[in-house]
Parts: C-alpha cells; sequence; structure tokens
C-alpha cells in the first residue's frame, strides 16, 4: 500500500522508497524492447507491403485503423483481465498472442489477411504494454515515473534499429518479413529463461470495498497520455511529407526522420537520468511540452534541410518522454486503481492515434499541407491545458499531509 504522500501529483513523498532494478524489473524492460521493435517495423512494413499487393493510400490508412481499433479493444478489456488473471498468465499469454499477430500480418499474402494481422497485432501487443506497464507499477508505486522512464529508453532504442534491420533484410533472400521474427526469438528466450520468476502481485488499495469511478485528475492525465502519443504518430506520418513538399525525395525524406528516432532516444536517456529523483515529473513533463512545441514550430516554419534536421532531432528529445511522464502521473492520480487507469489510457489512445493522423490528413486535403500541420502545435498546446488542468485538480482533491516531527520526510518541494 502507498503512504499518505505518494497520493500527491508529483510523487514528491517517494523519497524514502529505494529504487531497485530486480528482475521483473528487467524482465518488463527487454520484453518492451521486443515490443517496440514491432512496433516501429509495422510502419515501413505496411510501406513495403503496399509495393508488394499495389493497394491504395485509402487502403495503406485502414492499417493503422486496424492496429489502432485492437488497441482499443485491448484497452477495453485490459482492466477486466488484470482483476481475474495472474500478472504472469497475462505477460506470456499477450506475448504469445502479440507474436501470432505479427506472424499473420507478415506471412500472410493477401490485403484482407494482412488487415487480420494488423488488428490483432493491435490488440495483442497493446494488452502486452498494458502489463508491462502494470508490472512496473505494481513493483515501483510512486516511483513508477523512473521506472517507465527507463524501459522506454530501450523501446527509444529498438526504435531506432527496427527500420534499419527491416530496411537491410528487405534487400536480402530473407525479405523484410525475418525482421518480424526476432522479436518474437527474443521472447522465446526470455520465456525459458524467466518463466518460473515470480512478478508483483497486482497492486489495490479498493480491496475492502468496491472501486469508484477514476477520479477527474486521473481521466485529464490519461488524456494527456494518449494525445501524447498521437503527436509523435502525427509526426511520424506527415513528417516525411512535410520534406517532400519542401522538395526532398522520398528516400531523403524518409532517412531524415531517423533524426527524430535518434532525438527519442537521446531524449529517453536524459530522462531516465532525470528520473532518478522523485518529484522531477511536472517540471520534466512541462520543460519535455515547451521543447515539443517550440521545435515543431520550427520544423514547420522553416524549408532550409539543415533547420529541418535540428527541428525534428529536438522535437524527437521533446516528446520521447511525453508518453511514460504522462502515463506515470495518470496511475498515481488513479488513487488504487491503476489497473482501470491502465486500460482506460489505452482504450482512448487506440481512439486518438487513429483520429488525428485522419484529421490531419482531411485538413491536408482541404487546406494544404502547411496548413493542416498546425494541428499539431495546436495538440501540444492542448497538453500544457490538460497537465495544468490533471494536476490542479490533484491537488484539489487530496489534502495535504499533517504535519508530523519529521519534517525531511513529509514530501513538500
Amino acid at each position: 500500500m502507498p503512504s499518505p504522500q505518494s497520493g500527491r501529483p508529483d510523487g514528491a513523498g517517494a523519497t524514502a522508497q529505494r529504487f531497485e532494478r530486480d528482475t521483473p524489473t528487467l524482465l518488463s524492460y527487454a520484453v518492451l524492447g521486443c515490443f517496440t521493435f514491432w512496433l516501429y517495423a509495422f510502419g515501413p512494413a505496411v510501406t513495403l507491403l503496399r509495393d508488394e499487393l499495389g493497394f491504395s493510400y485509402s487502403v495503406l490508412g485502414l492499417y493503422e485503423v486496424f492496429w489502432s481499433g485492437g488497441a482499443a479493444l485491448a484497452g477495453a478489456v485490459f482492466a477486466w483481465a488484470g482483476r481475474r488473471l495472474p500478472r504472469e498468465v497475462l505477460l506470456w499469454g499477450s506475448a504469445l498472442a502479440t507474436a501470432i499477430g505479427a506472424a499473420l500480418f507478415s506471412l500472410s499474402s493477401g490485403v484482407p489477411a494482412t488487415l487480420l494481422g494488423a488488428g490483432a497485432f493491435g490488440a495483442a501487443g497493446t494488452m502486452l504494454l498494458a502489463v508491462i506497464q502494470a508490472i512496473l507499477s505494481d513493483r515501483h508505486g510512486s516511483r513508477r515515473d523512473q521506472a517507465l522512464t527507463e524501459a522506454n529508453v530501450g523501446a527509444g532504442a529498438s526504435a531506432v534499429l527496427a527500420p534499419l534491420i527491416l530496411g537491410a533484410l528487405a534487400a536480402t533472400a530473407f525479405t523484410w518479413r525475418a525482421a518480424f521474427a526476432l522479436p518474437a526469438v527474443a521472447l522465446l528466450v526470455l520465456y525459458l529463461v524467466f518463466r518460473r520468476r515470480p512478478l508483483p502481485p497486482r497492486v489495490d488499495d479498493h480491496a475492502d470495498g468496491p472501486a469508484g469511478r477514476l477520479p477527474l485528475a486521473c481521466w485529464l492525465l490519461v488524456l494527456l497520455t494518449a494525445i501524447s502519443s498521437a503527436i509523435e504518430f502525427c509526426l511520424v506520418y506527415f513528417g516525411p511529407q512535410m520534406l517532400i513538399d519542401d522538395g526532398w525525395t522520398a528516400a531523403a525524406a524518409g532517412t531524415a526522420m531517423s533524426s527524430n528516432l535518434a532525438g527519442i532516444l537521446v531524449g529517453r536517456l536524459i530522462g531516465a537520468g532525470l528520473t532518478r529523483r522523485p518529484g522531477r515529473s511536472i517540471a520534466l513533463l512541462t520543460a519535455s511540452l515547451t521543447l515539443a512545441l517550440a521545435s515543431v514550430m520550427l520544423f514547420w516554419l522553416v524549408d532550409q534541410p539543415a533547420a529541418a534536421l535540428v527541428a525534428l532531432f529536438l522535437t524527437g528529445v521533446g516528446i520521447a518522454n511525453l508518453y511514460p511522464l504522462a502515463l506515470a502521473l495518470a496511475l498515481e492520480a488513479a488513487d488504487g486503481q491503476e489497473d482501470r487507469a491502465n486500460a482506460r489510457s489505452h482504450l482512448v489512445l487506440g481512439v486518438l492515434v487513429a483520429a488525428f493522423p485522419f484529421l490531419l490528413g482531411g485538413l491536408a486535403d482541404h487546406y494544404g499541407l502547411t496548413a493542416g500541420f498546425a494541428l499539431e502545435p495546436a495538440l501540444i498546446g492542448l497538453c500544457f491545458l490538460l497537465l495544468w488542468g490533471g494536476v490542479r485538480a490533484r491537488r484539489n482533491a487530496v489534502p495535504a499531509p499533517r504535519p508530523t516531527g519529521a519534517l525531511g520526510r513529509s514530501g513538500r518541494r
């Protein structure tokens, strides 16, 4: 059970809790790296699949819709599954299901089957992501911000490596499909090594009574978590098109996006270092949003190649920690209903990650891509409001702890 201070909005009372990278923590980091490899290989794989099957851009967009629909389905059922199944069953079961979905997508030869694979991959992969986050939250409590940020360092490395490995294998007899087998092999090894290791039990502050509704602060921070992801997806989909409109070739634009992925990796390394001291989540999230807004504006408004590359890199640094820090704050504000908050974040994320890129594309069709891309800084501005509202609602809902003799452990900042 968390201490009274751990319910505070920035985890300031966690100063007495020691952070330990034990077996469940390191296993979660490794499994997340496997899932992220699949995730960041998925987009380039759809592009290569289109070259093979010759389907339209509209059909190409359906792959993201199917993936997001699967993610929303996982978000709808995770809280139910989390109450009824042990963490070990959820972890290894969803890992197996993700591997099956990835295999269905990568090994099928027609549009219907690969779309079905995309949906299965989105559902199972999101369930896997949710249980990883739940394990880290169960294990580290109010220090979950550090755990989630560190976990995303490995995820950032996978994000950089996945497109490179997929592209390299695409030029060989193995084809790009071989890349999708690599995380499955890694997960099999992890299962054989760690299958008998116990995972932390589910933490439930409402064990003595029924869980109530999620607090307003939690809902605002759940929205912040989902929109943070939508910001990244909008840039992934439309950043290369912005460069092409500025005169870049398609190949050069795709290569330039690696600058953004490198920025994400650097940003997560920085975030992992800064979150080693508790109580920094809100300040770090505010700084990240500020950098993301400034760099997105630079990318949006300038057309010089060097400035575009710098802007993409800085945008990566800015958006790198938005999702893990926002999620950590949302779980902190859940008041013992972490599984429910985790599930709702993925449900909302699945909807918004599909909706906002679609909206940006619609705006671009009607008003031009430059005008449509204004949605990206607008979403970052909305994140500022959600962060402010979530923190304010949390502080209003949680009474300040009563003074004690141990002022050094009172959790004040």
